[in-house]
């Protein structure tokens, strides 16, 4: 009978430490009073509005299950475009992103860079990628380049932040490894952290690939070209058939994209 009392108080969950506790009601209960006092501005009371006076959204959805194919070779090329844009965007960022992720990391660089690097890449990632799109489109004229930059900017500014972090993650052996050899610096890194955080890096390179793809479209909004742009016209003119159209096409080719990155990352990492 001792025995079995015994055995179950050993059974018992390890008892929280107060101070845990008193954290996690703090969290948590701050997290509800902000959604309480969040609820007024971000007109939440608007929800009932949904189901009351639906005429209009009927007529949109009328229109929506009738898209219009008429300029389909001009969606699909406008979607290649934004694919491009995309891509170079992505490309761009990740060369970018390679030099902040190290220099911003804590177990890589000295404090003043890192510290330097880090609110670099807060300025990237905080501004919206329109804003940067608005500059460029101001210096090179309307196109897609100036997409091409927005993305390439905001993206490494997120891709950096990605970095950083992957290689405060690291192994230390593999590093203290090579520096016993007698390696430079440059050499610890090319040869005990890069391989290291290469899969990851990878990863959130092509998961961004997949985001840039739709974000690409938003573009369109200040002129950078793409389907985007086509996109906004059509809403413009409310011709919803063809807005349906323009969306079925850009779900088409974000899934193709999601294909081709699952693929890739099945092979690379």
């Amino acid at each position: 009978m001792t025995e079995a009392i015994d055995q179950a108080a050993s059974l018992k969950p390890p008892a929280r430490p107060l101070g845990q506790k008193v954290f996690d009601i703090l969290l948590w209960g701050g997290l509800a009073v902000l959604l309480l006092v969040s609820f007024g501005p971000a007109e939440i009371d608007k929800l009932p509005r949904l189901f009351q006076n639906t005429e209009n959204m009927r007529q949109y959805g009328r229109e929506f299950v009738r898209p219009d194919w008429t300029d389909l070779s001009l969606y699909v090329r406008q979607m290649w475009l934004t694919v491009q844009m995309a891509l170079w965007g992505t490309f761009l960022a990740v060369i970018l992103a390679i030099p902040l992720g190290l220099a911003g990391a804590r177990n890589v660089s000295p404090p003043a860079v890192q510290l330097v690097v880090r609110r670099l890449m807060d300025i990237l990632r905080s501004v919206p990628d329109l804003v940067i799109g608005t500059f460029f489109v101001a210096a090179v004229g309307l196109g897609p380049f100036a997409g091409v930059m927005a993305l390439a900017l905001n993206t490494g500014g997120v891709l950096g932040k990605l970095f950083s972090e992957a290689v405060e993650a690291i192994d230390r052996g593999p590093v203290e490894g090579v520096r016993a050899t007698g390696a430079t610096k440059l050499q610890e890194i090319v040869w005990g952290v890069i391989p290291q955080v290469a899969p990851l890096w990878t990863s959130y390179g092509l998961y961004r690939f997949e985001s840039n793809s739709r974000a690409a479209t938003v573009l369109g909004l200040i002129g950078a070209g793409g389907i985007g742009q086509v996109l906004f016209d059509s809403l413009n003119s409310f011709a919803y058939s063809k807005v349906a159209a323009i969306a079925l096409v850009i779900v088409v080719a974000v899934t193709l994209i999601d294909m081709l990155s699952q693929a890739i990352r099945s092979r690379l990492i």
